[in-house]
């Protein structure tokens, strides 16, 4: 297969995945903006909130990415049965894992108030954490659907989707959180009550499609699990939880870090999350390349051909680290006028223009180690992917952001050069594994094809 060829199909799977995942983050960018018209204790409080939240939804996406490998192997394989049994057992699982989080979440609210934070920004983050964690179980009924059908390489219905529901939720923004059309002004919690009506209408429009859809009708796609099987159920736990914890550790680091800005105070917890706010739009697109090339690593190796799934693999790595490059140069150029998108406070205009540009610096790292977590996840390694992550952020770059941050008096701009570093590590090494495995799965195939001819 040619490069052009690689990039034409890799493309084709990414471009409406990125649309889909800027459609996600696109919902806390709204929220942010319009939040931060009504003032810095607001906004920051929904950085604490967000922080905490997206730590949990981030593990819940995790555990439902354990579907899409496992389906689009099968799919290489022609092997419709075992699909169907995926989405069965796919949908329970996230069903009980979306439970299970949402009343993690509910018990942490009143946690808050020991993290040392401001008490007027604990006081309005609280009643807004639990009105989005009610988000969580429609949000996995939609992942249940979305990695189903992106797992067969159809991708674009979710990307439609996920826009249109962005759409609604800034709609909705508008209008609850400033009480426009007639309805009450509700100010940051007007950002939750849109927010969750988006996400109960995202499942109900995927699991409509999907099981309408003539594509899909050589599936059995009963909601209810017929036979039980074992072995199924731990495989996409053996990919999901895994790949949940590596979310973990790197969303975590970045909910620490905000923690740490609210140590410095409030100005500061501000720019950090309009900084980060901004860092995920380029992250969550670089998630879609990410998942394209797991699909296609997944696929090729149900088809045994590993020399193709190393070139896929491959292609993945150049074009994140070509679109990262363009985020980094929009970053730097940009970065006293997008913060102003979102509040007109000059200190937190101009601290959150120091850390985009550090944030540009590290856009290369953070796109090369999603992508390296995604073609791995497609050869089913996350065990040492995700004991790499746990080291670089946890073991790493958040003591050295501490050690930068206090000791040292370099304040926000340290905590930011620690996860600059601790990107940077992971990157390299999930990379040289990446290299690694498939290299020694060619060589086996090698072997495989040579015994043959010899017979």
């Amino acid at each position: 297969m040619t490069t052009k060829e690689h990039f034409r199909i890799t493309f084709n799977l990414a471009y409406p995945v990125m649309l889909s995942q800027l459609g996600q983050v696109l919902v806390g960018v709204a929220d942010s903006m319009m939040v931060g018209q009504l003032g810095a204790v607001p906004l920051a409080a929904s950085s604490l909130a967000n922080s905490i939240f997206f730590v949990v939804l981030m593990f819940g996406m995790g555990v439902s990415m354990g579907i899409t490998p496992l389906v689009s192997k099968a799919d290489g394989r022609g092997a419709k049965k075992r699909i169907s049994k995926l989405f069965q057992h796919g949908l329970w699982l996230n069903i009980a894992t979306s439970v299970a989080l949402t009343i993690l979440l509910i018990g942490f609210g009143e946690i808050l108030y020991f993290l040392d934070q401001p008490d007027q920004v604990v006081d309005q983050a609280i009643p807004y954490l639990w009105v989005i964690t009610a988000s969580l179980f429609p949000f996995m009924i939609f992942q249940t659907f979305k990695q189903f059908a992106e797992g067969l390489a159809q991708t674009r219905q979710a990307m439609f989707i996920t826009i249109f529901c962005n759409v609604i939720n800034i709609i909705l923004n508008w209008i609850l959180i400033f009480g426009k059309l007639g309805f009450p002004e509700l100010g940051l919690m007007g950002a939750g009550y849109a927010t969750l009506i988006s996400r109960i209408l995202m499942p109900i429009m995927m699991g409509w499609y999907v099981l309408n859809s003539k594509r899909y009708e050589l599936f059995d796609l009963s909601l209810k699990l017929k036979s039980f099987s074992r072995l199924l159920f731990g495989r996409i736990m053996n990919i999901g939880l895994p790949t949940g914890f590596q979310y973990i550790f790197e969303v975590s680091a970045f909910s620490a870090a905000a923690i740490m800005m609210g140590w410095i105070g409030v100005n500061a917890l501000a720019a950090h999350q309009i900084a980060l706010n901004l860092a995920a739009i380029s992250y969550m697109m670089a998630s879609g390349l990410s998942t394209a090339g797991m699909i296609r690593v997944g696929n090729q190796i149900g088809r045994g051909d590993m020399k193709t799934m190393q070139e896929a693999g491959m292609m993945v790595f150049k074009m994140v680290l070509v679109f990262m490059s363009m985020s980094a140069i929009i970053f730097v150029l940009g970065r006293f006028f997008l913060p102003s998108l979102y509040i007109d406070d000059a200190e937190v205009i101009s601290l959150a223009g120091t850390l985009l540009v550090i944030a540009g610096l590290f856009q290369l790292s953070d796109g090369a180690q999603v992508v390296g977590l995604g073609v791995l996840r497609g050869m089913e390694d996350v065990r040492v992917p995700t004991i790499v992550t746990l080291l670089a952020y946890w073991v790493f770059a958040l003591p050295l952001a501490y050690i930068l941050a206090f000791p040292l008096g370099l304040n926000e701009v340290g905590i930011w050069y620690g996860l600059l570093i601790g990107l940077s590590v992971t990157a390299v090494l999930l990379f040289v594994r990446f290299k690694r495995l498939s290299n020694k799965l060619i060589a086996g195939e090698e072997i495989s094809t040579a015994a043959q001819s010899l017979k």
